[in-house]
């Protein structure tokens, strides 16, 4: 049995870059300076956190309609091979993190996986990948 260490693979965070206006940058820059925040990126995290918090009941209720998974999803071969075995095929919606198995062939994947939806991170072999591009909507 290989033992897949997922965690060896997450991103703890992924870049972003904005454009920010002149004066946009010395206020927050001034912020800064007075002690606030600690530097940029801390002003622009707290500022991210709080409007997440401030639309919290939205994203809720979206999730909720959408049937999204929240946090880490992980897709393994025998999950996968089950869901083929029953004839079946998954609808994957995942906010946060969803990964597939390393020993996931790409035929299994086309076989398993009907569509799949992430708003967040997809983390798979190039050939799996390469295999759901058509139905992988991110």
């Amino acid at each position: 049995m290989k033992i897949v260490n997922i965690k060896s693979k997450l991103p703890d965070t992924d870049k972003v870059t904005i454009n920010l206006g002149l004066v946009d940058l010395a206020q927050m820059d001034l912020l800064v300076g007075e002690g606030f925040y600690t530097n940029r990126t801390d002003f622009v995290r707290t500022a991210i956190r709080n409007l997440l918090q401030q639309h919290a009941e939205a994203i809720r209720q979206t999730v909720l309609r959408k049937r999204f998974v929240t946090g880490l999803q992980r897709y393994s071969r025998a999950e996968l091979e089950r869901v083929v075995a029953a004839g079946e095929q998954l609808e994957i919606h995942v906010l946060g993190l969803a990964t597939v198995d390393d020993d996931v062939t790409p035929e299994l994947a086309r076989s398993a996986i009907a569509s799949i939806q992430v708003l967040g991170a997809f983390i798979a072999s190039p050939a799996v990948k390469d295999a759901l591009a058509d139905r992988l909507h991110t």
